[in-house]
Formats: C-alpha cells, structure tokens, sequence
C-alpha cells in the first residue's frame, strides 16, 4: 500500500509539547513522522502552534509553517515549528488520529510546498494531476481559504494569492458556505512578533481533510463538571494522557490515585472502563467540605459515578474503592490495558498510607495492640517504587503507565526518572510549574513479563539514592516560594 502523508497543523492547549501526543496516536492507528518527503508519493501536513508562540493577531483563519521533524528527536528540541509532515498509510487514518488528539488543529492532504511562492508553484505544477482529478471535477464546488502565521494579510493580498493558482486544473464551482472540497493555502512567517518576515519562511498548499478535537477541553472544563476536587486533572492534560496510554474501546483503565476521577473520564470518552482506588475515604464517597467557592459541604450526589453520568459514560464505570496504593489487594495477575495517574505530590494534597505497629516511629509513645495509625507519610520515592511494581505486575504486555513525575529543577537529571525491567521509557515530557519546580508526564509501556526477580532488581544502591531526592519536593517547593515572596516584598519596600 503506497503510504501517505499529511501535514498537521495543531494548536497546543499548555506549556506542554504535542509530539508525544501525535506519536503514541499514530503507533495506535499506523503511520510516522518522516524526514524525507521524496521518499513517499503523497503527503499529509499536521499543523502544530505552541504556547508561547505568536499572539492571536499573528494568526489568520488558521496557521504553518516547518521543517520536517526526524524520527526519533525529542520533543523539546524541536525548532518550534507549527508544522509536522506525516506519513500515514490512509485518509481513513488520518481521520481517526484526528478524533482524539486535542494538540492538533487540523490536517490536510499536502499536494505541494516551497520556500517560497515560485517554489510552491512547481511543487504544485509537479503533483501528479490523477490524484487532484478526484476533487477537481465539473461536478465538485470548492473554495480556497488563506491561513498565515505570525502576520495579518488584507483582503486584496489574499485574493492576490488565490488567483495565483489558477494554473491548477479547477473545474467545479466555487461555494463559499458549503463546499465539498476546502483548499489551503498557508503561510509561516516565523515565531517572532517583534521581527516579522517580508516573505514566508515555508509555504504549503493541500486539501483539507479533518480538524482535531479542541472542543473537548471546553466541554469537559473542571469549571462545568459536578464533582470536582483541590487537584481534579485539567481536563486537556486528561486527554492527553490517554493518548499517552493509547486508551481505546474496551480496555480496562486503571487510577490509582483516582481523586475526584478526572482521568476516568478522559478514558471512558474514548471507549474504555474505567476503575479506580483512592486512599481518602471522603472523596471516593463524595463525602465532606466542597472545593468550590461559596459552597461549604458536597451535595448529596457529588461523586466519580456522578461525574461520568453528567456526560453519558456512566456504562463505562466499573467501581472506585477505598483503598491504599502501597498496599494493593489484587491477586497476581495482569488486568490492565493502561494504568493512568497523577499520584499526590504533598503540595495540595498529603501524600499518606496505612500504618502498622511495625512502622510506627522510634521515639513514639507505642500504641495498644488494637489500635494501628491511621495514617502514616508516603515518601515519593517509595510511592514510584510501589507503582512501577504494581503496573510491572498488572499491566498486559504492551500495556501503558502514564504518571506525572514532581522535579525541583535545579537538581533534576534523566537518572532521576524511575525505571523498572520489566517497563520501556516511551516519552519524559516536562510542564512547569514554577521557576524551580516542573512534573514531568512520564509514559512507560510494559515489554517483559513480571517475575519475582523483578520486584527490586532496577534499585541499585546509587539509584536509591537518586529517588530520595524526590521526598524532599515539598520542602523545595515551599522554600522557593518563600523566598520569592520575601523578594517581592523587598522590591516593594524599596
């Protein structure tokens, strides 16, 4: 089969860069970023604008612009560029990558592209004519849209542009409301407000085939939903963990840190049932003092189940428990297709597990035989330990752990990142927070099937020691602000 391409174009909803998002979609549906458009017949562009770039008034009815993206090259050394080639091996494809990512704006059937106008035409003048027949004939309507990025063009220079092309075999009618057939043209001018082009940097001509899935974000704000948390997941950073974890129709999803249960709801959106286990016996139940403002204790119908009610996917949930991630009562077995979670960082919400008569700290007053601590300190580095164990265990091979990873920055290295034997490090991409701290959305796939041998073989003594550095994240944390604020408050003195 003769392999497509496309050029996306994409918006990014945070800080937070797209192109796992984009790969974990496409190695779920088939295809890849490629290097060398010469290689295949046909191209698909995806249109990427990240957080940062220009202001709105950079952006015409859409935006592009790129360099091809070399397989293998990490998200964060990416020249910033809105504009990805893909191969991809069918429009059918195309169409499905486009249902469930919420980075990318639309993509379009890539007919020709250049460095400038004149290059873009013999790029054109060179695609071969049978495959634009389809879409060009007597019988087709159509119309031409003009996007351009980092810079505004009036009314005359478009039309300008759309007259340029009237060497290309247009035989339909135009139909401005509702044509069958949409052409772009599109501009890139680069990422800088402050130091626009004369002339674009990359322009591309293609037909567009589908736009991505942004309105979700709106949709499914925490702002509209019934039963919502201090730490209730962003409902686009929700979506893009299940992407993350390739979450499709029919697999079995687990959280278990599950909280208020926004990352249940992202995957049973994309067909999957959805479980769940949280230490907080109030929150599971939807019991006690609201999070919302001018509200003091939940309503009586204020929990997880509530949730995926309030947007029809209620048959996709399975049960959330009561219970503590360090100690998981599952017998040995492999049950999950995706094991998805923001385990609690200490910042907002306390990072705690059961107690025992063994654990209880020296120096203590001992308590009687029949009373155990309600709660004891979770350290961080034991919490990622206990959760690669527990995916290692419970994963089906092939399966993914997508997790958030707190850092303080100034100490973070890649040695920091917990590994297991038995899990593949797909992608470590960084949010931040602050000047001095930063989570890292870290996506593992199971390769290798648990045995015991496992269980503590990837903590090496200079590695253990690596993780303890985790446990102090709350600490360095709070003394950044601390001293931000005191130099705040100096700076007003003055």
């Amino acid at each position: 089969m003769m392999q497509m391409c496309y050029e996306l174009i994409s918006t990014l909803v945070h800080k937070f860069c797209p192109r796992q998002e984009i790969k974990s979609l496409l190695s779920l549906f088939g295809g890849q970023f490629i290097s060398n458009q010469g290689t295949y017949g046909k191209l698909w562009i995806l249109l990427v604008v990240a957080c940062g770039t220009p202001p709105q008034r950079g952006l015409t009815s859409g935006v592009m612009s790129a360099p091809r993206i070399r397989t293998g090259e990490t998200l964060d050394r990416q020249s910033g560029s809105p504009f990805w080639i893909l191969s991809i091996p069918s429009e059918e494809i195309a169409r499905n990558l486009m249902k469930r990512t919420v980075c990318a704006k639309s993509i379009f059937e890539l007919w020709g592209h250049g460095r400038s106008s004149e290059e873009l035409y013999r790029s054109l003048r060179s695609y071969p004519v049978e495959k634009m027949v389809p879409f060009l004939h007597s019988d087709s309507t159509y119309k031409i849209k003009i996007h351009t990025f980092n810079k505004t063009l009036t009314q005359e220079e478009k039309v300008k542009r759309i007259d340029a092309l009237e060497f290309l075999p247009f035989e339909g009618k135009v139909n401005l409301k509702k044509p069958q057939h949409i052409f772009s043209l599109l501009e890139d001018y680069g990422l800088d407000p402050n130091c626009i082009p004369e002339n674009p940097h990359n322009v591309y001509f293609g037909r567009w085939i589908a736009d991505g899935q942004r309105e979700l974000i709106e949709s499914y704000s925490v702002k509209k939903r019934h039963f919502i948390g201090n730490t209730s997941m962003d409902a686009g950073l929700s979506f893009i963990m299940a992407n993350h974890g390739k979450v499709k129709e029919n697999d079995i999803v687990f959280d278990p840190f599950v909280g208020t249960g926004g990352l249940l709801i992202a995957s049973a959106h994309f067909g999957a049932y959805v479980y769940g286990t949280d230490i907080d016996y109030n929150t599971v139940h939807g019991l006690g003092k609201a999070s919302r403002k001018n509200q003091k204790w939940r309503g009586p119908d204020e929990n997880i189940r509530a949730n995926l009610r309030q947007y029809g996917l209620e048959k996709y949930y399975l049960d959330v428990l009561v219970s503590d991630a360090s100690k998981p009562s599952w017998r040995k077995g492999t049950y999950f297709d995706a094991i998805i979670t923001d385990p609690p960082y200490g910042i907002r919400e306390s990072t705690r597990r059961t107690g025992s008569q063994k654990e209880i700290p020296k120096g203590m007053e001992k308590c009687p035989e029949s009373h155990v601590p309600v709660s004891l300190s979770y350290h961080l580095s034991d919490m990622f330990f206990d959760l690669l164990n527990f995916a290692a265990e419970t994963l089906v091979l092939g399966g993914r752990l997508v997790y958030w990873l707190p850092v303080y920055t100034p100490e973070y290295i890649e040695e920091m990142v917990p590994s297991h034997p038995c899990l593949k490090l797909i992608s470590n991409c960084e949010q931040k927070l602050s000047s001095h701290t930063s989570r890292r959305l870290i996506t593992m796939e199971k390769v290798k099937k648990f045995e015991n041998r496992d269980q503590s073989s990837h903590l090496p003594n200079d590695h253990s020691l690596l993780y303890q550095g985790h446990n102090s994240f709350r600490e360095k944390y709070f003394s950044g602000v601390t001293k931000r604020i005191a130099k705040e408050e100096k700076s007003s003195q003055e």
